[in-house]
């Protein structure tokens, strides 16, 4: 794996640090669940103060970043197999650059719709060390796996 990137000035926006879980890092990428068990659904937020859209990044970091999301969906595709894995970056609301890769199943509670606004997000059940956990370490497994088998 490269080596993980350091920025001083980067700090995790509000609402992210509110409504997912972290799971890890990659070299680019902090790697957060979200924290609603309606969706398999990860955030890739870039260690980068300032950027809010992938065209921020130098065209290093946008290759790197391009890696890890490919290995996350890897990942998800591994461990939940989906019908779709979505991948997006809006920052409408957020607008600290975050991606997220979301697997979807025919028959979701948003299917075939986007998940944002379909439902409310119902946290995963327990407290650490509970159930989610277990999934995020599972995810986390999977995308580490993915990343160097790249």
């Amino acid at each position: 794996m490269n080596e993980t990137v350091q920025d001083p000035e980067f700090h995790l926006a509000p609402e992210l640090k509110r409504d997912t879980l972290a799971l890890g890092e990659l070299p680019l990428c902090r790697i957060l669940l979200m924290n609603d068990k309606h969706f398999p659904w990860i955030i890739l937020v870039p260690r980068r103060a300032g950027a809010s859209e992938m065209f921020d990044l130098c065209d290093r970091d946008q290759h790197q970043l391009m890696r890890e999301i490919a290995a996350t969906g890897r990942a998800l595709q591994t461990v939940y197999q989906p019908t779709k894995v979505n991948i997006g970056a809006l920052g409408n609301i957020v607008r600290q650059l975050h991606i997220h890769v979301i697997a979807r199943f025919e028959g979701d509670a948003a299917w075939p719709g986007p998940v944002w606004g379909a439902l409310k997000a119902q946290a995963y059940p327990g407290s650490a060390p509970g159930y989610a956990d277990v999934v995020g370490q599972r995810i986390l497994e999977a995308i580490l796996i993915a990343y160097r088998a790249d």
